[in-house]
């Protein structure tokens, strides 16, 4: 007997975003958030335009929204540099530029 393929069943090669990425779904307001990077310890960090907060979800998936109005922090950039100095970043951050930035920033090195 074959197995078929019902409308509940997942294709092969499609797969659940990650457990961070849902989390900071559910903490923001904008449906899908922007990746900034991990941090040093592999926070995962998204940025939400609209609300101007950022989700920082633990490994664990302990998570929090931080509203950079609530913090010292006036710009994206402030909370990359905060980030930077208190965790640093494994990835990213993936913020202002474009890959063409990067690859010229990356010539320079």
């Amino acid at each position: 007997m074959s197995k078929s393929a019902s409308p509940t069943t997942k294709s092969v090669g499609t797969t659940d975003a990650h457990p961070q990425e849902r989390i900071a779904r559910e903490l923001l307001t904008q449906g899908r958030p922007l990746f900034l990077g991990v941090d040093g310890e592999g926070a995962a960090h998204y940025w939400d335009s609209y609300e101007f907060a950022v989700a920082v979800v633990a490994r664990d998936n302990r998570a929090e929204k931080v509203k950079l109005a609530e913090t010292p922090y006036e710009t994206l950039a402030g909370w990359c540099e905060y980030t930077q100095d208190e965790r640093g970043w494994d990835v990213g951050p993936h913020v202002g530029g474009s890959i063409v930035d990067d690859l010229a920033r990356g010539l320079n090195a």
